[in-house]
């Protein structure tokens, strides 16, 4: 009994840290990055043309992963319309169900 409750509190924990990684990832280290990859590319370069496009590739990275959410809710959103509404698709060898991949 108390085994099961120790491995239940490990789940917890261990589900804890990967819902702060996610935070850490997405909130510091891929502006960190976008930030660093601009300032090489300046430095580099010492030319404006590329540290601008530096500056927009970055934007756009930053801005994809800052709206991830959004993101995954319209992907799902336009596969659950692509197949008529369900969230069940059949292949020809069983069928696949939401959360199965």
């Amino acid at each position: 009994m108390h085994t099961t409750e120790l491995a239940g509190g490990w789940l917890v924990t261990i589900a804890g840290l990967g819902t702060d990684a996610k935070f850490v990832i997405f909130t510091i280290l891929i502006p960190a990055m976008c930030g660093l990859f601009v300032v090489v590319v300046g430095m580099r370069t010492r030319s404006p043309g590329p540290t601008i496009m530096a500056v927009i590739m970055a934007a756009i990275v930053w801005g994809l992963s800052s709206s991830m959410g959004t993101l995954q809710g319209k992907a799902v959103q336009d596969i659950t319309t692509h197949d008529n509404g369900s969230l069940t698709s059949s292949t020809t060898s069983g069928t696949v169900q939401r959360g199965d991949q």
